[in-house]
């Protein structure tokens, strides 16, 4: 994806789902979320081991279903485990898949992209954000 396109995703984004959002500070999905949080978008944690807990303020949904509808989805799990996670996303209607780093498959993109699905693979969106300089947007 070109920087053009990245910049309209990031942009024209309002509500995100993250699969495997977690609740330990430590995890990159915890930072990842709060970034999100504080540009403005409306993030919902999905992750079915801590439903009933919330993620930065926010609760905690067991699946895509409850957490729609939705623009994005930003996937936290193995490349292994994605596919499925990509095509719950196209089926309900999400506009765009985010793999996070270390997430890749292929299939699974060319799959949402024949959908009409946007896909960003193995990138993250906090380090796409401040490369293409969008740090003074917060708030969008």
């Amino acid at each position: 994806m070109d920087d053009v396109r990245m910049r309209e995703l990031l942009l024209g984004t309002r509500r995100i789902a993250v699969v495997g959002a977690s609740d330990r500070v430590d995890r990159p999905s915890h930072g990842v979320f709060g970034f999100l949080l504080d540009r403005g978008y409306d993030v919902v944690p999905v992750n079915p081991t801590l439903v009933g807990k919330e993620v930065h303020g926010r609760p905690v949904v067991a699946g895509l279903e409850a957490a729609g509808p939705l623009d994005m989805v930003d996937v936290f799990r193995r490349s292994a485990e994605a596919g499925a996670v990509v095509d719950e996303a196209v089926r309900l209607g999400a506009r765009s898949v985010w793999l996070q780093l270390g997430v890749v498959d292929e299939a699974a993109a060319a799959r949402a992209r024949a959908a009409g699905v946007q896909v960003v693979m193995d990138r993250c969106p906090v380090i796409e954000w401040r490369r293409l300089g969008l740090l003074a947007l917060i708030g969008h």
